[in-house]
């Protein structure tokens, strides 16, 4: 009988572990155990995530980028009683909730934009809202509603998050460009790593309209107001729904039921 001795199965498929695909997995290992090994805990919610940086350095971007948002938005809003009522209300939430135990320092802008209807924070505490959107609310508790969501991103560490899973996002792209050998498959691969990281963006917004309702109750606003703060979104929007997976904010709907589930967790509570 004829012995048949087969060539390893790495020859016959012509597989061949090549430089740049050795230095692709090892880019790719580098990235992912960082990220794996960033974990840091949250005393304030009571969660683990990966975030590298400390509380400090927060505030220091979030100080440093201030005045390059200040005028990318047109500046600050003159109106003095504008600016004197966003700082009551979110001074108010802050102090009547977990985020006065933070170590972060609250600070709450309008900003001279009158078309832009927008409102965002910065790491460590820098919360904005512009003036279009200021013009839309109708109360003080949507105001608080509105505020209460930014000062969830403070305080859920969401700047942080983001930044450790861009760094991770990056290298695997980074690895995928390597082993290719090509800039058509670098560009797929960051494609691929945006769409993820929009999906990751999703959590942190629902995680913030959640503790939004939280500290709202805690301060003494109505929870329900927040639902019209949605609702000015989504008119914004001109009341088209998007494509959620594309999109790096949930669909208002799904937000309005989110929000409805959080008030009845809370009040319960």
């Amino acid at each position: 009988m004829d012995v048949m001795i087969k060539e390893p199965i790495t020859k016959q498929a012509g597989f061949k572990l090549s430089g740049p695909l050795i230095i692709a997995l090892i880019v790719a290992g580098v990235s992912t155990l960082k990220y794996c090994t960033s974990k840091t805990y949250n005393e304030y919610l009571g969660i683990y995530q990966h975030v590298s940086i400390s509380p400090e350095q927060e505030i220091s971007i979030g100080l440093q980028t201030k005045p390059a948002m200040i005028q990318e938005y047109g500046g600050i809003d003159p109106d003095q009683r504008s600016q004197q009522l966003v700082n009551e209300v979110g001074q108010q939430l802050v102090n009547q909730s977990i985020a006065r135990n933070t170590p972060y320092q609250y600070e709450f802008t309008v900003l001279n934009d009158q078309n832009t209807i927008n409102a965002f924070a910065l790491p460590g505490g820098q919360v904005f809202i512009t003036r279009a959107l200021f013009d839309q609310l109708k109360s003080k508790d949507q105001l608080a509603g509105v505020l209460g969501h930014e000062i969830g991103h403070v305080v859920g560490r969401h700047a942080g998050e983001r930044m450790q899973k861009d760094g991770l996002l990056q290298g695997l792209a980074g690895a995928a460009g390597v082993a290719f050998g090509d800039y058509g498959s670098n560009q797929a691969a960051q494609q691929v790593a945006a769409l993820i990281g929009l999906s990751y963006g999703r959590d942190q917004e629902l995680q913030s309209d959640n503790l939004g309702v939280r500290f709202m109750i805690d301060a003494g606003f109505n929870p329900e107001e927040m639902i019209g703060v949605m609702e000015i979104l989504k008119a914004a929007s001109g009341g088209q729904r998007q494509d959620e997976f594309r999109s790096s904010h949930p669909d208002p709907e799904n937000r309005i039921d989110k929000i409805r589930e959080a008030i009845k967790q809370y009040k319960k509570g």
